[in-house]
């Protein structure tokens, strides 16, 4: 059983799924739905559509070159069935998906934190421009109190000290 690739969007098409076109050439192009393989009719580029694998490599949202992936490319070269070879390679696969995950939980990681530094910048500067908003009325208000209480006694004081001089 051999599991195929989308040629348009990368994901995994299984014995018995999917569509399957043959050009004039020979090339065979699996796809996985009919939304991929109208994509492909309207000769759309993979990776200038957002949902696409290609896209999300060429944007830098996914791992793009990762040595656990020379695993994963297909072999035609057919070997004898060795139960030893057999588990040995089950094994493999085991452990290989698991740094390939780890790899990839580090790299969204990485990836987030660039974000969460813009986001944390941006933050900081909408603060600072609407730091009026933010600020305490109940402070102002005192604040504006005490300079009104100020302003009343120097003006009621001025008279008088004008009315003593005359």
């Amino acid at each position: 059983m051999r599991i195929e690739k989308c040629y348009f969007c990368s994901t995994n098409v299984y014995p018995g799924h999917g569509i399957q076109f043959v050009r004039n050439d020979c090339k065979i192009f699996r796809f996985c739905s009919s939304k991929c393989h109208k994509a492909f009719k309207k000769k759309r580029n993979p990776r200038k559509i957002r949902w696409t694998k290609a896209f999300r490599k060429a944007a830098g949202k996914e791992l793009a070159v990762d040595p656990s992936f020379e695993f994963e490319r297909k072999r035609d070269v057919p070997v004898k069935y060795n139960r030893q070879l057999w588990n040995k390679t089950v094994h493999s696969i085991r452990r290989i998906e698991t740094v390939k995950g780890r790899r990839q939980s580090q790299f969204i990681k990485n990836r987030m934190r660039a974000g969460q530094k813009l986001a944390d910048e941006r933050d900081v500067k909408e603060v600072e421009q609407n730091i009026h908003i933010i600020e305490n009325p109940v402070i102002d208000r005192k604040k504006m109190l005490e300079k009104v209480k100020l302003r009343r006694k120097t003006k009621t004081k001025a008279p008088l000290l004008a009315m003593e001089t005359d």
